[in-house]
């Protein structure tokens, strides 16, 4: 029955309702002709007879009748689907997939928070990983937006800025460096640096840094996670570059310190990206606005070193579209 229609089953409802084809087509506003033509397609095409007639009129038969239920599991259905389009207009409900890059869980979770008790209605699903994984999620299409440091240049996306995130070397509050006052990369070179993973943004943009810098720092370890690598720099393994986001809570109480080196801090930007060729429904719509024009308030706050010498110059990301 690959070939019945909406409209048919509407008809063979009304049919049975009122006892008649006359009194079917004025309640569907068509002729009488128009009804017996589509019940006599209807039944070539189930193969069956769908209506009996006796002295009262119209009574469906067996068959008719699993039309007849079928049609108002359509109906319950179409009625459904109806109240849910309505309710996804007006941010009554929808879904919407936020992914972020690991360094960006200090704040964005926060954000997704407020954005979900603005929106009870949207159901929001958060999703975390490392660079590489929140691209190969990026492009699957499996996120609506995310919150990442630096766009994917491979491809056509839309990107909004959300604010500034500054990169510390940190070390250890008993470090042979900490209290010797302003510093030079060159400084560092003796002790070893704790890493994330090559194509990081973290990583890269040390590696940008020392290279400006004319330096080639002491790689001691290569560390997949951030709260490794702080809890590692704590314990006097080594030093780090690391988002200033990420380590707010341990500058603040006092367990790292952020060495003043000339050219630190390091500035990134934030920003929240979608596919260009991904149609957003308007939850995913309104959490991108909200993260641009709200998603500011939820970076944590950095102490900063003083430094008095200028910084690098260093790229940053281009604001807006990239395609």
């Amino acid at each position: 029955m690959r070939h019945v229609t909406l409209k048919q089953l509407r008809l063979l409802s009304a049919a049975a309702r009122t006892g008649s084809f006359a009194a079917a087509a004025e309640a569907c506003g068509v002729t009488a002709p128009a009804v017996t033509m589509q019940m006599k397609n209807l039944e070539a095409e189930v193969g069956l007879p769908l209506f009996e007639r006796d002295t009262r009129g119209l009574h469906l038969t067996a068959a008719g009748e699993e039309l007849a239920a079928c049609a108002r599991r359509i109906d319950i259905a179409m009625s459904d689907c109806d109240s849910a389009v309505k309710a996804l207009k007006s941010l009554e409900g929808g879904r919407v997939v936020l992914g972020v890059v690991s360094t960006a869980k200090y704040f964005a979770p926060f954000a997704l928070a407020a954005f979900a008790r603005q929106h009870p209605g949207v159901e929001t699903e958060l999703v975390i990983g490392n660079r590489g994984e929140i691209v190969a999620k990026f492009e699957d299409g499996a996120l609506d937006v995310t919150v990442m440091g630096r766009p994917p240049e491979h491809m056509a996306v839309e990107s909004a800025l959300i604010g500034e995130h500054p990169h510390l070397i940190v070390a250890a509050p008993d470090h042979p460096l900490v209290g010797r006052g302003s510093l030079k990369p060159a400084d560092l070179v003796p002790y070893p640096m704790l890493t994330r993973e090559a194509g990081s943004g973290t990583r890269t943009l040390m590696e940008q840094y020392f290279r400006e810098a004319h330096v080639s720092p002491r790689i001691g370890m290569e560390i997949g996670s951030n709260e490794t690598i702080k809890q590692a720099v704590m314990a006097g393994l080594g030093l780090a570059v690391i988002s200033g986001h990420t380590v707010a809570t341990e500058l603040a109480d006092g367990r790292l310190v952020s060495l003043p080196v000339d050219g630190v801090p390091l500035w990134r930007k934030w920003f929240v990206v979608r596919p260009q060729a991904k149609r957003l429904m308007p939850a995913a719509r309104a959490l991108r606005d909200y993260l641009a024009t709200d998603g500011h308030r939820f970076l944590p706050k950095v102490e900063l070193p003083q430094v008095d010498l200028p910084n690098v110059d260093l790229p940053k990301p281009v604001v807006g579209s990239r395609t």
